[in-house]
C-alpha cells in the first residue's frame, strides 16, 4: 500500500480492549491469495443495479405528491432479481413501503449477537433544469459507471447487500447468528420507517450486536499525504437542526423604502453566520482518524499525528484551511438552504425569512446551537424557531469485536485501503437505531474519489462497477465473519 508504514497497514491500534491487529496482509499490504476477487460479482451488480435506479422512488412529505406505483414496482423487481433472498428470508413490510428482512441464525444461539444490515432506496429528485451526461434515471453503464440517481445514495449499497446475500444463500450458506435487512423507504425526508424498524425490533426483544449503515466510504484523494484511499467508518452522526430566522417590517410600497427593514435586517444575520464560524474542535474519534491516516502518510504528517498532545491545536485549525469535507468534520456547521421575502417585486416584505440547516457536532445539543446562534446574529429583532432537529447521535467504540469485523471484511475488499473511524457528517436513518445497540456504524463500501462523491444528491450522480463487486465482497466477508 502506497504510504504505509510498518506491519499494520489498517491502522489498527494494537493492545487496545479486545482488539489485536487484523491479518491477511502481507508486508506489502497485498490481499491474501485466499481472498476472492469483486470482478466476478461486479457485472451482475451492475445490471440489477441498472435497472433498479430506473424507478423513480422518490418520497414526499406530502402523499399525494408520491409515485407509489414506483414504489411498489422497485419491490416487485427485487423480488425477481433476488429469488433466494426471497424464497429464505422472511420479508415484511414496515410502515407501508419500507422492507424488513429476517435471515435466521443456524447457531446453538442465534438470537444472541443479531446483526442489522441497512440502505434506503428511496432518492431525492431529479431537477429536469440540470444538464446530465446521461438521463437521471436511465442507469446507464459506459462500461466503468453506473450512472443514475440512486447509483451511490443508496441503491448502489442495498444492491450490494442483496448481491452478498443472494451468492451466499446459492453457495449454501447460513449465518451462525440472526441477521436482518432494514431499507427504508423514506430516509431522504428524514421520515419515519426507520423509527417504525427500530421499535419492531425492540419490542420483539431484538438487540443489535451490529448495526451497518450508510454513511463512510472508501474515499480516494480525501486526506493530503495519504497516497492510498480511506476506508472511513462512521461511529457516529452529527445532529441536524433547521431553524428558521424571521424578522418583521412595517411593509408598504418599495419606493419609499425604510432602512435597515425586514430584508435587510435578516441579511445581516445571515451574513453574520457566514462570516463567524462555530468554534473548532477535534473529538477522540477524529483524533484516532489522524492518528491512523499518519501512520500511513508522509514524514511531516506521521510527526504531527504521534505527537497529537503538542499538535492537536494546530491540526484543528489545518483542517479548516483544507477543504468543505474536512472542516465539517471538526465544527458545527450553518448552511442557509431557503430565503423568503415579498411575494411581488415592488412590494416591501412584512416578514422575512430564512432556514439555516445546521449540522451539530457531536458534543453539542440543539439547545447550546441556538443560543450560539443568538450570540452570532447579536439582533433581538431577529426570531430564532426551530423548525426539526435532532441531537448527535452517541459515539460507538472503534476498539471493540465489532469495528476489527468491519476492518476485515475492508482488508477482504479493499487491501490497500487505511480504514480509520470518523463523525458522520450527515444523516443516516440509523440514528434511530442507537437505542437498541450500542455498535451502530455508517459505512458504504464503494470507493469514490472527490468527483464521485461530488455527485452525491447532484447531478451526474454514479458509481463505479469494479467498485460494486468490492462491496460484494465486503458483505460477503462480513456475514461469514459473524461467528
Amino acid at each position: 500500500m502506497g504510504g504505509a508504514s510498518g506491519s499494520n497497514p489498517a491502522g489498527i491500534r494494537s493492545g487496545g480492549p479486545g482488539v489485536v491487529a487484523p491479518s491477511g496482509f502481507t508486508s506489502s499490504g497485498s490481499e491474501m491469495e485466499a481472498g476472492e476477487s469483486g470482478s466476478r460479482f461486479a457485472q451482475k451488480a451492475a445490471d440489477r443495479l441498472s435497472e433498479l435506479i430506473t424507478f423513480r422512488t422518490v418520497f414526499s412529505g406530502s402523499r399525494d405528491q408520491i409515485e407509489l406505483e414506483e414504489f411498489t414496482g422497485f419491490i416487485e423487481t427485487l423480488e425477481r432479481l433476488y429469488p433466494a433472498v426471497h424464497s429464505s428470508l422472511h420479508r415484511e413490510f414496515v410502515n407501508g413501503h419500507a422492507l424488513l428482512f429476517k435471515w435466521p441464525g443456524s447457531g446453538f444461539e442465534a438470537a444472541a449477537k443479531p446483526a442489522v444490515f441497512m440502505a434506503h432506496y428511496d432518492v431525492v429528485p431529479v431537477d429536469s433544469r440540470d444538464d446530465w451526461t446521461h438521463p437521471g434515471f436511465s442507469g446507464h453503464q459506459d462500461g466503468e459507471y453506473v450512472w443514475g440517481r440512486g447509483a451511490l445514495d443508496d441503491k448502489g449499497a442495498l444492491v450490494v447487500i442483496m448481491e452478498a446475500v443472494e451468492s451466499l444463500l446459492k453457495e449454501g450458506f447460513a449465518p451462525a447468528h440472526d441477521v436482518y435487512l432494514s431499507f427504508g423507504n423514506n430516509e431522504e425526508t428524514a421520515g419515519d420507517s426507520a423509527v417504525v424498524a427500530a421499535a419492531l425490533l425492540a419490542k420483539r426483544g431484538v438487540a443489535p450486536w451490529l448495526v451497518l449503515d450508510e454513511g463512510g466510504a472508501v474515499a480516494a484523494d480525501a486526506f493530503p499525504g495519504l497516497k492510498a484511499p480511506a476506508a472511513v467508518i462512521g461511529v457516529a452522526e452529527k445532529g441536524i437542526l433547521d431553524l428558521e430566522l424571521l424578522t418583521r417590517g412595517a411593509g408598504g410600497h418599495a419606493s419609499t423604502p425604510p432602512r435597515m427593514g425586514a430584508t435587510a435586517r435578516l441579511a445581516q444575520a445571515v451574513v453574520a453566520l457566514e462570516e463567524t464560524p462555530f468554534p473548532a474542535s477535534m473529538p477522540e474519534p477524529i483524533v484516532e482518524m489522524m492518528r491512523r491516516i499518519g501512520m500511513n502518510s508522509g514524514f511531516a504528517l506521521r510527526i504531527v499525528t504521534e505527537n497529537m498532545w503538542a499538535f492537536k491545536s494546530l491540526l484543528t485549525q489545518a483542517f479548516g484551511l483544507v477543504g468543505d469535507e474536512t472542516r465539517a468534520l471538526t465544527r458545527t456547521t450553518v448552511a442557509v438552504t431557503m430565503l423568503e421575502g415579498s411575494k411581488a417585486a415592488n412590494v416591501l416584505a412584512s416578514t422575512a425569512r430564512a432556514n439555516a440547516n445546521i449540522r451539530i457536532a457531536v458534543g453539542e445539543s440543539i439547545e447550546s446551537v441556538v443560543e450560539h446562534v443568538r450570540t452570532i446574529i447579536d439582533d433581538p429583532s431577529v426570531e430564532l424557531r426551530v423548525i426539526s432537529g435532532h441531537n448527535p447521535s452517541s459515539i460507538s467504540s472503534f476498539e471493540n469485536e465489532q469495528f476489527l469485523l468491519l476492518t476485515r471484511a475492508v482488508e477482504a475488499s479493499y487491501p490497500d485501503a487505511v480504514v480509520a473511524p470518523y463523525i458522520q457528517t450527515g444523516a443516516t436513518d440509523s440514528r434511530n437505531f442507537t437505542s437498541i445497540s450500542p455498535a451502530v456504524y455508517r459505512f458504504s463500501p464503494l470507493l469514490m474519489d472527490a468527483s464521485d462523491r461530488g455527485s452525491l444528491h447532484a447531478v451526474n450522480e454514479r458509481v463505479r462497477i469494479s467498485s460494486l463487486g468490492s462491496g460484494v465482497v465486503f458483505y460477503r466477508e462480513l456475514l461469514r465473519g459473524l461467528v
